[in-house]
Parts: structure tokens; C-alpha cells; sequence
């Protein structure tokens, strides 16, 4: 196995969400410590980190609690950058791999910095035929979503789907469930993709989804 790559400075975009790898994630830019952030890692192709927040707010208002960040969060590649008027960018970007904190600190206009340790990405596993039923289910809701033109924002393009996959069918899930941020965190840092996809599976019982 090979060492675990390690990045040093890289950008952080704090967010109340959590981001998995092969997502999408849409972004509205507005602050100034963010719109020179992604302007600089989309001209140099760079990715930056994001992270949920375990405490503050995602834009920084007088009186707010301080940032607090979880520990592990995703590597982001820009797919595609808009700026419609100064001061606004709309970015389309994608997950990519995990990475564990191990330094961080924020420089003096706001924007968190830190050095990281790269995660294992999740080996590929096939679906049991137990968990067969967690795929078919989510096959149905996102080709019913990428009907609607607005799902190409938010929704990988079917060509990459991996339905036979435990960790992306676990993550596609764990995107579209109205799941809390913290349970969704925990998911996501979850090294077993099949453990991964039963409590998912757990979760979808409790919904009254099945395939």
C-alpha cells in the first residue's frame, strides 16, 4: 500500500454541508476570502478542501460563533466557473477524494488554510444481493430527477453511475436523504463502503424506501 499523499496549505471552504467524493456541488460566491480563493485554484486547476461546519455559520456575520471545523472533509475539483457580475461567481464543482486534517489555521482576511492527509478512497465493492434493492431504488429517483433540468446542478451525469457499487450508490444516497449534517459526517468518514451502504439501507426502512 502506498503512503497516504499529504498536501500542505490547501484552501478550505467551510459549508454546512458535507461534501462526497463523485458528488456535485453547486456553489454561490460572494465573499471576498472566497472569490479570490476559487479564482486562484481555478486558474491553476488547483483543488481546494471542503469541510463541514460543526459550529458557526457559513458566511461570517458580527456577533456569529466562531468556525469550528470536522475533521475530515473532500477534496474539490471546479468544473465550470460563471461570473455573472462582480463580486458573484456560480461554480459547478466535484468530489473528489477524502483527507483527514492535521494542521489548520486562519489567515487574517478569514479564509482557513491547513495541511492535510489523503484517505484511502473506497475500494470497489459489489452490491450483495441483500443491499440489491438500495440501487434499484435510487437508479428510479435519479433518472426521474435528471429528467428535470435543474437536476444537472446537483446530480453526477448518468454515464457515471456505478450502480453495482457499494461506496457511490451509499453516497448518492447520502446526498439526496434529508439526513442531519452530523449523520451525514459520519457516513461519509465511514473506510467501509459496505457498512456504509447497510446503514444507509437501515435509513432508507425507516423512510419506507425500498426497491
Amino acid at each position: 500500500m502506498s503512503e497516504p499523499l499529504l498536501l500542505s496549505s490547501l484552501p478550505l471552504f467551510p459549508l454546512g454541508t458535507v461534501l462526497f467524493p463523485d458528488g456535485v456541488l453547486p456553489l454561490r460566491i460572494f465573499e471576498v476570502r472566497y472569490l479570490d480563493m476559487i479564482g486562484k485554484c481555478h486558474r491553476a486547476g488547483a483543488p481546494f478542501g471542503v469541510v463541514a461546519l460543526s459550529q458557526g455559520a457559513e458566511v461570517r456575520l458580527p456577533g456569529a460563533p466562531a468556525e469550528t471545523l470536522h475533521p475530515v472533509g473532500t477534496l474539490a475539483r471546479i468544473e465550470a466557473l460563471e461570473q455573472p457580475q462582480p463580486g458573484l461567481m456560480l461554480v459547478r464543482c466535484r468530489g473528489l477524494q477524502r483527507f483527514r486534517i492535521t494542521q489548520q489555521h486562519q489567515l487574517r482576511h478569514g479564509l482557513w488554510v491547513a495541511d492535510v492527509q489523503q484517505l484511502d478512497q473506497d475500494r470497489p465493492r459489489a452490491i450483495p444481493e441483500d443491499l440489491a434493492g438500495t440501487s434499484r431504488a435510487l437508479r428510479r429517483i435519479m433518472e426521474a430527477l435528471q429528467a428535470r433540468e435543474p437536476a444537472e446542478a446537483v446530480l453526477p451525469p448518468p454515464a457515471e453511475a456505478r450502480w453495482e457499487d457499494c461506496g457511490w450508490v451509499a453516497n448518492r444516497w447520502c446526498e439526496l436523504l434529508p439526513l442531519p449534517l452530523a449523520l451525514k459526517q459520519r457516513l461519509m468518514e465511514l473506510d467501509n463502503p459496505l457498512i456504509r451502504l447497510e446503514l444507509v439501507s437501515d435509513l432508507l426502512a425507516r423512510h419506507g424506501i425500498t426497491g
